[in-house]
């Protein structure tokens, strides 16, 4: 079984925290600042770790915040080389984005250069936030500087860090009501030339749309006009979720309008699935009409719930197909059964639908027993 990710703030990591701390500033109380780090911190999580180091390096840092992040800064790794966060190893630095979040807020630029060095090395995307609600003018005018820095982390910061809905990050309520500022950004960064920051670019604009759907549409279409093919697969991304839900706008921008004479049958769906294995299902997706059609093609199952409550369908996504007149294509979907920490399996009837264009087509019944 796989480690807690919270045991990456162990006693070494404080060793090897501390010894940095003091090269960069050798006045730095090394033998306090491990007595204090290490005690109690056991008893905490993840984040409760980070921020345990966190008010530790404050005690032993300068009292003079600006003194104190440059020995933070002065400590620093090497930036990173890839285009992504590689594994466990960078969290290192969430005490360092954690320090800035809690003490900077009343020193602006020397804040905004430290998270700008540590995005580099881990990601400044929830450190940014206390900045977006405190400074709002100044915040998003630097993020409007770093959209054209040199550097991939910094760019990504911009569109990452102005998510209205940032998984694990506070919300940003003020975006979420009025998302102009944020789309602004986002036009900036849309034909980046690094993947990194256009799937960022996308999952942004998604946040929008959650709250603002008519936003993330009316912004597609416009993208979408002569928009090249990284361009293109950023417009489908940001609508994925609005694509699975069946949303007739949504599905106008890529070229999927309502289906005529479209009809599916299986040609291979289990009678009975077990609980903890996989259904294998496939079927043909047929087109009846005279005329050709672009179909965006789901599979929606209602897993059975343990309460006899209705079930609520997980669409899975299955394939894009373009059909002439008279037409079939045969197209198929493993579900997994597995129990996950984000999902349940219960044994009973799972009704099977496909979905094409956002109209639901009955496929047929799985028994799932244990």
């Amino acid at each position: 079984m796989a480690e807690p990710l919270k045991t990456f703030f162990d006693a070494r990591l404080v060793e090897r925290l501390g010894t940095s701390l003091h090269r960069a500033h050798p006045a730095f109380p090394l033998d306090t600042f491990l007595r204090e780090a290490r005690e109690g911190l056991e008893a905490h999580e993840l984040v409760g770790r980070a921020r345990h180091l966190c008010l530790a390096m404050r005690r032993s840092l300068p009292e003079d915040y600006p003194q104190a992040v440059q020995v933070l800064l002065r400590s620093l790794g090497p930036v990173r080389e890839v285009d992504r966060v590689g594994g466990m190893e960078v969290f290192f630095y969430l005490p360092h984005t954690t320090f800035v979040a809690e003490y900077g807020l009343g020193h602006f630029e020397e804040s905004m250069r430290a998270q700008h060095a540590l995005t580099q090395r881990f990601t400044a995307e929830f450190s940014i936030r206390p900045f977006l609600e405190k400074h709002p003018e100044k915040t998003l005018a630097r993020l409007s500087e770093w959209a054209t820095d040199s550097n991939v982390h910094v760019r990504r910061l911009v569109s990452e860090g102005t998510r209205p809905r940032l998984p694990w990050g506070s919300r940003l309520r003020a975006f979420q009501e009025d998302p102009t500022p944020v789309l602004g950004l986002l036009e900036l960064l849309k034909d980046d030339p690094e993947l990194y920051v256009r799937r960022s670019v996308a999952n942004n604009l998604n946040d929008i749309g959650k709250d603002h759907p008519d936003v993330l549409v009316k912004v597609a279409k416009r993208w979408m006009k002569d928009a090249t093919p990284e361009r293109e697969w950023l417009v489908r991304h940001a609508l994925r979720f609005a694509i699975k839900r069946g949303e007739p706008s949504a599905l106008e921008v890529v070229g999927a309008g309502k289906p005529s004479g479209i009809e599916v049958r299986p040609t291979q769906l289990p009678r009975r699935a077990k609980l903890g294995g996989a259904m294998d299902v496939r079927f043909v997706v047929a087109n009846r009409s005279r005329k050709e059609q672009s179909l965006v093609v789901d599979l929606a199952v209602h897993f059975f719930k343990s309460r006899g409550e209705a079930p609520q369908p997980k669409v899975f996504k299955v394939r894009e197909l373009v059909l002439g007149a008279g037409q079939e294509e045969e197209v198929g979907k493993r579900v997994s059964l597995a129990q996950l920490s984000t999902r349940r399996h219960y044994a009973g009837p799972h009704r099977l639908e496909v979905r094409v264009n956002g109209v639901d087509l009955p496929l047929g019944t799985v028994d799932v027993v244990e």
